[in-house]
């Protein structure tokens, strides 16, 4: 058994609100340069819909993740070496950027300079690419709240998966039944095909966290790693040549500080968390022959922290006693191995997706309120999971390869725990057979219910710093990719942010970005500007209203 740590993050989709917070930040954060305009790290998806890229779970097109051969042993979908090197210079199957979408701007110039005539100017829409007009017709979220409809609903492919495996005159009932939201980041996973892709060598994941990284000075644009990565999670800077992808923010994991994405998420949905696992034992997990069997094989590569032998075989393995105890608290190994409530993206993938989901139970909770039923009675609810097939079916094909029974089981807790505490919420007796029903007691009902609904800071982020030594020099860590002349980037453009020929920036950036490359001020100098993104809410900051004006004049 080799130990080794895994830095993972749990989202509770009940939770999320569709907000784009996160996408927002991490795009500001980490893509908000050249050749990046089409790149989102962390997006956000209506579901049912298409996702981003259009359909990319359509695996027997795109080719993505593992499958077993016919010796049972584990083998890219995009076949053997001599496969991928013949087809080394030219890799086709991979999303076009009609898949992504042409990234725009409008023409503000024209608007705001238009001398004065019997016609109204407009903002034409302008191709980032190639600085001609365009026509938008697609864009990263451009399902937001379709899920429900008939006429975008049979793109899905897990709703055409079922649409085939169900009767005809029910085949489309549960696109009337439920509608939720699922971000989406790097699954940073234990066995990741992009890193057994890339022709390079220039993907690896780090050995201390299990962070999935792309090393720019060593990436020569294959491209191979796209193909491979079934959640289409990998990117081509088209400016730099290079392959970029979500870095878990590891500057900021590395002082204890959370992600981006889950540091600014509205509803406090994310949490993240380590544990550790048995190195030797993924290859043999992502092996296991049923598809369905892959949820459990990856809950048995989590080790118990509190387990003397594995807390002696991490500490052989050089793992500090601080991460071992990280270990022990981590969210994410109570959610997932502890209370079972959270699911694995697509298993069936054989990557080991370390991004895990707390299926959403709001949907069926809406549907019984809004045909006038009590949606927090137990036998209400819990009627209703059963009798709502195909939405548990939905939810099955995207978190436990189809296995209706697991789905079912974590919905049932969730209802329990909704049920359970609306007792003790209104100062009833709480009935003990609800935890009892779903195999649970009362006390681990109410520590789910803790660490799901009023969680504080730290109990959501347990994040072991490296060490103590080093912690204050990676505090001045950067990523190359911060700056325009790092490793694998060119020269800028006019204003550092031109990805092809000069073309229309908006209004509102254009001063902005001149500033940053004329003048000696500070980079962070607004000249007045407000940041709301980092004010705390205390006092009024510096700013939000303009200066008194003098009295004297």
């Amino acid at each position: 058994m080799r130990v080794l740590a895994q830095l993972a993050m749990v989202m509770n989709l009940d939770k999320c609100i569709g907000c784009h917070t996160c996408s927002v930040t991490c795009k500001q954060a980490w893509t908000n340069r050249a050749g990046t305009e089409y790149v989102w790290f962390n997006n956000v998806e209506t579901r049912p819909g298409q996702g981003y890229p259009r359909r990319y779970e359509d695996q027997d097109r795109w080719r993505g993740g593992w499958t077993l051969n016919k010796r049972g042993n584990l083998e890219l979908r995009t076949g053997g070496r001599l496969r991928r090197l013949l087809g080394i210079f030219a890799s086709p199957v991979q999303p076009e950027l009609a898949d992504y979408y042409e990234p725009w701007t409008y023409d503000y110039r024209t608007l705001t300079e238009a001398p004065l005539g019997d016609d109204f100017p407009v903002a034409r829409p302008k191709s980032l690419i190639t600085g001609e007009d365009t026509k938008v017709t697609w864009s990263a979220n451009w399902d937001d709240n379709l899920g429900g409809t008939s006429q975008l609903g049979h793109l899905d492919p897990v709703v055409e998966k079922v649409r085939r495996e169900s009767e005809e005159k029910i085949r489309f009932e549960f696109e009337r039944t439920f509608m939720f939201y699922l971000p989406r980041i790097c699954e940073h996973c234990l066995n990741p095909s992009c890193m057994a892709s890339c022709p390079s060598g220039a993907i690896y994941k780090r050995s201390e966290d299990g962070i999935v990284l792309v090393d720019q000075d060593r990436c020569r644009g294959w491209r191979q790693c796209v193909t491979g990565c079934p959640y289409k999670k990998i990117y081509f800077n088209h400016r730099s040549g290079k392959a970029e992808k979500c870095t878990f923010c590891y500057p900021r994991v590395e002082v204890g500080l959370p992600t981006v994405c889950s540091e600014t998420c509205v509803g406090r949905l994310r949490y993240l968390g380590l544990f550790l696992y048995d190195a030797d034992a993924v290859t043999a997990a992502a092996s296991t022959p049923d598809p369905q069997d892959l949820y459990e094989a990856q809950l048995d590569l989590m080790l118990d922290p509190s387990d003397p032998a594995v807390v002696a075989a991490a500490r052989a393995d050089g793992i500090p006693d601080d991460w071992i105890d990280a270990a022990r608290r981590s969210p994410v190994y109570a959610l997932a191995k502890t209370y079972r409530v959270a699911l694995p993206l697509h298993p069936e993938y054989r990557t080991m997706p370390m991004v895990w989901y707390v299926p959403p139970l709001s949907p069926v909770v809406d549907l019984l309120s809004s045909q006038g039923h009590d949606a927090e009675d137990r036998a209400t609810l819990f009627g209703a999971i059963e009798a709502l097939r195909i939405p548990v079916e939905y939810l099955a094909e995207l978190f436990t390869a189809g296995r209706t029974s697991t789905v079912t089981a974590v919905l049932r807790k969730l209802a329990a725990m909704r049920a359970y505490m609306r007792d003790v919420t209104l100062g009833r007796d709480p009935d003990p057979s609800i935890p009892a029903s779903v195999g649970m007691t009362e006390e681990s009902l109410y520590e789910m219910y803790r660490l799901m609904a009023i969680a504080k800071y730290d109990e959501r982020y347990v994040i072991p710093t490296a060490h103590a030594e080093q912690a204050h020099d990676l505090e001045e860590i950067g990523c190359a990719l911060d700056v325009e002349d790092g490793p694998g980037m060119y020269e800028s453009g006019p204003f550092g942010e031109a990805s092809g020929r000069p073309v229309p920036v908006a209004v509102e950036t254009f001063h902005a970005l001149r500033q940053r490359q004329t003048s000696d001020a500070p980079p962070g100098d607004l000249h007045g500007r407000v940041n709301l993104l980092n004010w705390d809410g205390n006092g009024r900051p510096e700013g939000l209203f303009p200066p008194p004006k003098d009295a004297a004049s």
